[in-house]
């Protein structure tokens, strides 16, 4: 098996299964309720062969992310379609394209609002209640209606305060601290414990590929269950990448702020991509395994340990996506640097 480490396998957690991808190829395996596996294979075409201008740094990871993104709730479409002992024909399965771009937008909306809109309004109003960002006194209103109450408790506390280094920080943390609870929370839901565990079994299958052992299960239970490339070791870089940039880009209005922080997602995605490519090159540097760890860590939540069962299906997927790769997978790798459990 030589050459393994150098084809680069990442993957995702689906209902009751395991997708997998390679350089060149993506992979999907589910038991059905009668434990049969069923599995879905098809090559994947080069982003930058077929659009030069994603070769571009930063550019390149944005581009790289949403086509995961698709790739993953594609893989949930048909895992669940299987999981739940539906039939999936090919007219349903065409569909799944229009269906991804409607979960992608849902996602984005959701994920805009708990952790780009909220954690801003929290911080902004949180510095002007201890006084770092101005006073923040109502002023009497004279009106007897309630709109005219609460319209003037809004004007103070989302009076806007100007971010800097410190504001950008807490708004991090507070953002951080809303996605550890949102997944503490899904943790103790048993659809969501069944869904860390083949997690955990994705992990456990990336590590023994890339050990360059055979794929058998005995072999790949001795492998940790959490890994340096899982998405969370990306989502807290992505956090960092955030508080630097957006000390540098601020406005003087809270509007502004907001809005400035949606056009940036792509940016900072991309640059958190291309921070993660040039750290995971040499994976033992003590850089890398600083920027992970707190990825680990938190993996010990998102990843549970797997049944034999389980890392079956995730060794099926990893072959079959294996079986579609060529020769030449390893000089044409523009995977993400990442196995994660819902993108």
């Amino acid at each position: 098996m030589s050459g393994q480490k150098e084809i680069i396998v990442g993957g995702q957690a689906v209902i009751e299964g395991v997708m997998m991808r390679g350089p060149n190829s993506w992979a999907v395996a589910v038991r059905r309720p009668d434990g049969q596996i069923v599995s879905k294979a098809e090559p994947l075409p080069s982003l930058s062969g077929r659009y030069p201008v994603l070769k571009i740094p930063v550019l390149r990871g944005s581009a790289v992310l949403i086509h995961s993104m698709v790739l993953g709730i594609r893989a949930i479409n048909f895992s669940a379609s299987i999981a739940l002992d539906e039939s999936v024909d090919e007219k349903r399965d065409s569909g799944a394209a229009v269906g991804a771009v409607g979960s992608i937008i849902s996602a984005l909306f959701f994920n805009i609002l708990l952790f780009v809109v909220v954690p801003l309004l929290v911080t902004n109003a949180l510095f002007l209640y201890l006084g770092w960002g101005g006073s923040a006194e109502v002023t009497e209103v004279t009106s007897r209606s309630w709109f005219d109450g609460v319209w003037a408790w809004l004007k103070v506390w989302t009076r806007p305060v100007r971010p800097s280094i410190a504001f950008n920080l807490i708004d991090g943390l507070i953002r951080m601290a809303l996605f550890l609870v949102m997944i503490w929370g899904l943790s103790k839901l048993d659809e969501i414990r069944r869904l860390f565990e083949y997690h955990g079994a994705e992990h456990k299958t990336v590590f023994a590929w890339e050990a360059g052992v055979e794929l058998t299960v005995p072999n790949t239970q001795r492998y940790p269950r959490q890994h340096p490339r899982c998405g969370t070791s990306f989502l807290m870089v992505v956090m960092l990448v955030s508080i630097v940039l957006f000390s540098i880009v601020k406005f003087d209005t809270l509007l502004l702020n907001l809005l400035s922080r949606v056009v940036l997602i792509p940016l900072v995605a991309g640059i958190s991509y291309e921070i993660i490519k040039s750290a995971g090159r040499k994976e033992t540097s003590s850089i890398f395994r600083l920027m992970t760890l707190p990825g680990l860590w938190l993996q010990n939540v998102t990843t549970r340990e797997p049944s034999p069962e389980q890392l079956e299906v995730a060794i099926h997927a990893l072959r079959e996506s294996l079986r579609l790769e060529p020769a030449s997978a390893a000089e044409t790798s523009e995977c993400l640097p990442t196995t994660a459990i819902s993108h």
